[in-house]
């Protein structure tokens, strides 16, 4: 009883039966098409977030965020200050070399890289059969992905014969490529693209097979977020100065840029299902507006002006978008979260026994929300403006 007359005639006008079958299907829709759009923006969003995230866990954290070339060059001093910064977690030493894996099976290229002191742990969860333990230990130990061993035909234990091309020997038959049989001591699932071209060893092996010194390797500086490049340049960008570095995006940029691109794309189709909705919110208030002219002469008598006139076309355009967005978020927060249990429902298995990864950002939430609300209110504007143009004299003239 204390709410505002306006806001009160315009629930009143929301909530009654209306006359009109035609007004009252077109307000349904309105209500049911920025439900089921912000259902599908909130589900799909989810889904790629959680691909986005998924393929930064598995595949970013196998390789080195931001390679710094002859860490000799930096100092203590430099190197201590790179360590202790917020954005970074782990400052480690870094080797790596294009090599061919051959086998009487199969041989194809890849990158080797060096494992030190401290495995990665993304590497070591992944680990399905052998340890990473026993590759550190023993010299000449190799890691690879289940494709590369299923390609290869070995399994742990076995030995498979690594060749550098870029690094020679002399022999009788004159200069051939360095080369070396290495053990299978691990297999491990990464289920990224990296697993394509990835193989790890024990650093300690691989600088004597590039004929390194102890000392002579890069670095491998790790972040927290690998995504914040851009204020890792910007805090310590002059720490950096007349060394040569590279970063992730030089080698993935292109693929996780394909996956952002993907992700707006859909986006913005999606969010046409809620602006098409929003439509009908000003088709159902414009005819409503010629229906009720009487009403809101009458009302115009009692003393209302053109300003709440036309907030209580507002209030009611308003009730639609806000029961259609609430509708929206709680089934698509529903749907995100049993995602998988849906599609098992439905019989439809991803291939291989996969899940769908999601992960709901609070703050996109938050946006999609606030954006069907904000166009919501603008679609009522305009029926609005034309009820409080309405003349009492001229309608009620022949009443």
């Amino acid at each position: 009883m204390f709410q505002p007359v306006s806001l009160f005639v315009g629930l009143r006008y929301s909530r009654a039966a209306k006359g009109n079958a035609f007004i009252s299907f077109i307000s349904f829709f309105s209500i049911a098409g920025i439900a089921l759009g912000l259902m599908s923006l909130i589900t799909v969003s989810s889904v790629m977030n959680g691909f986005e995230q998924s393929l930064k866990s598995a595949m970013l954290d196998l390789i080195p965020h931001i390679q710094v070339k002859n860490s000799e060059q930096l100092s203590s001093e430099k190197r201590k200050s790179l360590s202790n910064h917020p954005l970074v977690k782990q400052v480690s030493p870094y080797l790596a070399s294009d090599v061919i894996l051959q086998t009487n099976q199969d041989l194809v290229g890849v990158k080797l890289q060096g494992l030190f002191a401290q495995s990665n742990r993304v590497l070591q969860q992944s680990v399905q059969a052998g340890s990473l333990q026993h590759l550190q230990q023993q010299k000449y130990q190799l890691a690879i992905s289940r494709y590369l061993a299923n390609k290869l035909g070995v399994s742990v234990g076995q030995q498979v014969r690594v060749i550098l091309p870029e690094y020679t020997s002399y022999s009788p038959l004159g200069r051939t490529p360095t080369q070396r049989l290495f053990t299978v001591a691990a297999v491990y699932d990464g289920q990224s693209e990296a697993d394509t071209y990835l193989a790890f060893a024990d650093g300690k092996s691989l600088q004597r097979l590039m004929r390194k010194q102890p000392t002579q390797y890069d670095l491998n500086i790790h972040l927290y977020d690998a995504f914040e490049l851009e204020g890792f340049y910007q805090q310590l960008g002059e720490q950096l100065q007349g060394l040569e570095y590279q970063d992730w995006q030089t080698q993935q940029g292109t693929l996780f840029a394909a996956v952002a691109m993907e992700k707006r794309v859909m986006s913005l189709l999606l969010g046409l299902i809620i602006i098409v909705a929003v439509f009908n919110i000003v088709s159902a208030l414009s005819m409503m507006v010629s229906e009720k002219q009487g009403e809101v002469a009458i009302l115009q008598t009692l003393g209302f002006t053109p300003a709440m006139i036309a907030r209580v076309f507002m209030a009611q355009g308003m009730y639609n978008g806000l029961i259609g967005t609430l509708i929206g978020v709680v089934a698509g927060l529903l749907l995100s979260n049993y995602i998988n249990e849906v599609l098992q429902l439905l019989g439809l298995n991803l291939l291989g026994g996969a899940t769908l990864p999601v992960r709901i950002e609070m703050l996109g939430l938050v946006m999609m929300a606030c954006g069907s609300i904000l166009l919501s209110f603008i679609a009522t504007l305009y029926p609005a403006k034309r009820a409080s143009n309405v003349l009492p004299a001229e309608v009620l003239r022949y009443e």
